[in-house]
């Protein structure tokens, strides 16, 4: 198995289904189908950097989820039912490597 983290961006079109119980019946099936790892909205913050000036943090993420699937192809399934994603806003998936 693989880890996959779910970077969710602020730019769903339809907020109304965004809502408590649409997270609640994702993380449901997510949890069902034993791929949930965690995950949490993401709130303000601050970039450091002991060598010059760090950039701004990044404002378009709103949270994350952390996966466990197969491979790409399956960490991509499951992002059918995110509600970000079915909102028609973005969900980025990266591959965390094991290191």
């Amino acid at each position: 198995m693989n880890d996959y983290i779910f970077l969710m961006h602020n730019d769903a079109r339809d907020s109304g289904r965004n809502r408590d119980e649409d997270w609640a019946g994702y993380l449901a099936s997510l949890r069902q189908a034993g791929a949930f790892q965690g995950g949490s909205a993401i709130g303000g913050g601050i970039c450091l950097s002991k060598s010059g000036l760090p950039p701004e943090t990044t404002a378009h993420l709103s949270g994350y989820i952390r996966v466990q699937a197969e491979n790409l192809a399956r960490a991509q399934e499951l992002v059918q039912g995110n509600p970000v994603f079915e909102a028609g806003g973005t969900v980025e998936v990266r591959e965390l490597p094991k290191s």
